[in-house]
């Protein structure tokens, strides 16, 4: 083991029709099926689309960080 850490980031958007905080954890779930070390995340554009005046569906843009794995 190193002593420090590497990351890298990448950028998703979660999506969900009931609220930004499920969008965030739907976004952050499909990632772990795949991406080992999770250590972060930050929100970077939230927006959704409107159906009948009302919110339809939440979409969430963030970057999610993750450490190499050798680091």
């Amino acid at each position: 083991m190193s002593n420090h850490h590497t990351y890298k980031k990448l950028e998703l958007v979660g999506t969900s029709p009931n609220s930004t905080d499920e969008a965030i954890q739907n976004a952050i779930s499909e990632a772990a099926k795949s991406i080992n070390h999770l250590d972060w995340f930050e929100v970077v554009e939230t927006r959704g689309h409107i159906a009948n005046n009302k919110i339809a569906h939440f979409q969430v843009t963030l970057k999610i960080g993750f450490r190499i794995e050798s680091s």
